[in-house]
């Protein structure tokens, strides 16, 4: 553990700001806590970070503000007051559990926290983005561990566009989305997560990014965000590419030089999961599934924009020219897609491959689903769909511990299961 608080009490009539405080737990150091630490400066919080890495961590963490063109408009910095790589120095005081990690992990770090979550308070444990089921997850470590006093929460959108600078010491925002969803359970406890924790950080800031509250979880895991544009702009790149690039220049920006392609697929991907999404209403018409939106809607209604192209929305996009297309160099010496980047890990078993499960329960013909299993199998040397193109559950690729979260791996085995 590195003890990184300051030893100073300030002292407000009986009881000091410390003791007042509830003790707030970042799980992970992705881009987004970067951004989330200092943002809860002169919150009811004190913050304290579980991670692999305490010792890269300051005492101080700041988050840069940046416009459009890439200058500073201010400087933001939240301290903390612990960082460790045990679980057990920082949970068991909890009072708010947060994940900053890809999705793929946030199972292997719910199963190494929950055994120290206190059994005796309400605990509030939550993910700064919500795709992959994050509702099936706690669910698993309520049943495993006995636990009956989690509030879970999770945003249906990463509430800002952020990077990191120097890890464990600065990240980039560019702001808020100017509207984001967010589901919780029980659902009650809606108002007092949107006072203690979503306004704080972003609306206070930024005077924009209110948080709207979604009905369901389900409306998140089958979010049209990442999961469908990491995947279908990594297959495009394939098709149009093929493999491999001589050299590191050739390889194309991941949007600055997105193109006709990639917006078909991801058009035809949207469609596929529209498919479902439309089912699912139909079937439940007395549920809340305002925030199960397509692309281009929830585009617009979280940037609050008037784009109608696929294209556009990217290209256009003054945050999001700078990234790179995420390769690595192989045997050969020639550049290829990371099949082990978190585009594959997060997005082909925490979001297609669900989407893909519930797409056969309900009996619908998902192709372009399909298309692209069939290529991330091919790129990673696993065994995920069959020739007619039906999951392999049975496969050691999706079913190892915590690789995939398709459903049927929590013990659902039908669609009804699912639905929250």
């Amino acid at each position: 553990m590195t003890e990184i608080t300051n030893s100073e009490n300030i002292t407000t009539g009986r009881q000091t700001i410390h003791e007042k405080k509830k003790k707030f737990v970042v799980c992970g150091g992705g881009s987004s806590a970067h951004t989330l630490i200092p943002l809860l400066q002169d919150s009811i919080f004190d913050v304290s970070i579980y991670t692999s890495k305490p010792d890269k961590w300051q005492r101080e963490i700041t988050v840069e503000q940046h416009d459009t063109n890439g200058n500073i408009v201010r400087t933001i910095t939240g301290g903390l007051k612990t960082a460790t790589d045990n679980p057990q120095e920082v949970i068991p005081t909890a009072d708010y559990i947060v994940l900053c990690m890809p999705v793929h992990q946030y199972r292997v770090c719910l199963n190494n926290i929950a055994q120290y979550i206190d059994k005796e308070k309400t605990v509030f444990v939550g993910t700064i983005y919500g795709q992959g089921g994050f509702n099936w997850m706690i669910d698993e470590i309520k049943h495993k561990y006995k636990i009956n006093n989690i509030v879970s929460f999770a945003f249906g959108l990463l509430p800002w566009i952020c990077r990191i600078i120097e890890y464990g010491h600065i990240g980039i925002t560019y702001g808020p989305k100017k509207l984001n969803y967010a589901a919780c359970n029980p659902k009650s406890y809606f108002k007092q997560l949107n006072e203690e924790l979503f306004d704080p950080i972003t609306y206070r800031w930024f005077g924009v990014g209110h948080t709207m509250q979604s009905d369901n979880f389900l409306s998140l895991t089958l979010s049209v965000d990442n999961q469908i544009i990491h995947t279908s702009r990594c297959y495009g790149l394939y098709k149009v590419y093929g493999q491999t690039w001589d050299k590191k220049e050739d390889v194309p920006m991941f949007y600055k030089d997105y193109d006709q392609t990639s917006a078909d697929l991801l058009m035809n991907l949207d469609i596929d999961y529209s498919k479902i999404r439309k089912r699912i209403i139909e079937k439940y018409p007395y549920k809340n599934f305002e925030y199960m939106l397509d692309y281009l809607a929830l585009e617009r209604f979280s940037y609050q924009t008037h784009n109608t192209d696929i294209i556009e929305s990217f290209v256009n996009s003054q945050t999001l020219t700078s990234i790179a297309t995420p390769v690595v160099q192989n045997n050969c010496g020639k550049w290829e897609i990371d099949r082990n980047h978190r585009f594959f890990l997060d997005d082909i078993y925490y979001g297609v491959c669900i989407a893909k499960w519930i797409a056969e329960k309900m009996e619908i013909e998902v192709p372009t689903i399909d298309n692209i299993l069939h290529w991330a199998q091919q790129i990673r040397n696993e065994k995920i769909i069959d020739n007619e193109n039906k999951l392999m559950l049975d496969s050691p690729d999706i079913y190892s511990v915590y690789k995939s979260g398709i459903p049927y791996y929590y013990g659902y085995n039908k669609y009804e299961d699912i639905i929250d």
